[in-house]
């Protein structure tokens, strides 16, 4: 099949295919003219230059009536699937149905947010889009926007931002924080001061190169830092430090609340006033209307809402 020529066939006004299609259907210059809404003499100027540019006459008079050329009659039905192919494309709905969709969705996480989300969510398309897969990954806030840019992931759940106009996003809801640690290891009767906080060593989840790991922004913010010893990509891997060493795993309280008591670990408020952005779902603009992308991030919001209020 011979690529398109774009260069020449834009040279050719496409609007006269119809013009052709209605000419030859109708074999007359008015009839074509009301089927296009058009007046007849823009019609008449169109069967002009269509004879210029086919070099041939397109319709000729034979008695009383009007009839095709031999090349238009040949034409005509070519001319015909053709429009009836671009009538089909332009005007057919976007169908989606949760039970036959066959696509893998390409996650993208911050933080605890897989953890939450996932497990629940492929419950519910094995129960409502069983051909629907998933695949996620842990994403940098300083990566996620390129990703979403290139299609490497589809969706982005986490402290990411949508205030770019290529980007949209909507705000799940807000986070806190709590810190646990192993009260064989450390005093647990003692109070959980700012000084005595800063001054223990700790240990958290990072998805960059940055000992402070995700609460390095927050912690700029208030111009403290932390005695870090153990920066870790997992919350399990946190956890589990934080039972094995005198150390403070301070984490998203949902992971904290969920998991801490597993590991024989005690909890304690956060006594740094520190600023988490909110929990938020990002796309790209580009699949804003998709409709399994809609019915997907439906189901994002719902679970994940439904467990941040079920959590504390």
């Amino acid at each position: 099949m011979k690529p398109i020529d774009h260069f020449n066939l834009r040279s050719f006004d496409l609007n006269l295919l119809i013009a052709f299609d209605a000419l030859v259907s109708a074999c007359s210059v008015t009839k074509a003219a009301h089927r296009l809404r058009i007046q007849q003499p823009a019609m008449s100027h169109a069967l002009a230059t269509l004879r210029v540019l086919l070099a041939d006459d397109v319709l000729v008079r034979t008695g009383a009536v009007m009839q095709p050329t031999a090349k238009a009659a040949a034409m005509a039905p070519h001319v015909g699937s053709l429009l009836r192919q671009a009538q089909g494309i332009l005007t057919a709905e976007d169908r989606f149905d949760p039970k036959t969709e066959q696509r893998i969705f390409r996650f993208g996480f911050s933080s605890e947010l897989e953890v939450f989300l996932m497990p629940t969510l492929a419950a519910y398309l094995q129960r409502h889009a069983p051909g629907i897969r998933l695949l996620s990954r842990g994403s940098p806030r300083s990566e996620i926007h390129a990703l979403l840019d290139t299609g490497a992931l589809d969706i982005a759940v986490g402290c990411f931002d949508f205030g770019l106009e290529r980007h949209c996003g909507v705000q799940l809801y807000d986070q806190s924080l709590a810190c646990c640690f192993n009260p064989d290891l450390i005093d647990s009767d003692a109070p959980l001061t700012v000084e005595r906080y800063l001054a223990l060593p700790h240990v958290l989840m990072t998805l960059k190169d940055d000992i402070q790991g995700c609460l390095s922004e927050a912690l700029t913010e208030i111009g403290e830092e932390l005695n870090v010893v153990l920066a870790a990509s997992d919350f399990l891997t946190a956890l589990a430090a934080a039972a094995a060493a005198p150390v403070l795993a301070t984490l998203p309280s949902q992971i904290a609340h969920q998991h801490a008591a597993h590991f024989g670990l005690t909890l304690r408020p956060v006594p740094l006033d520190l600023h988490i952005p909110a929990v938020s779902m990002v796309w790209s603009a580009r699949n804003d209307r998709d409709p399994a992308s809609v019915w997907l991030r439906d189901a994002v919001v719902t679970i994940l809402t439904n467990n941040a209020r079920a959590r504390p």
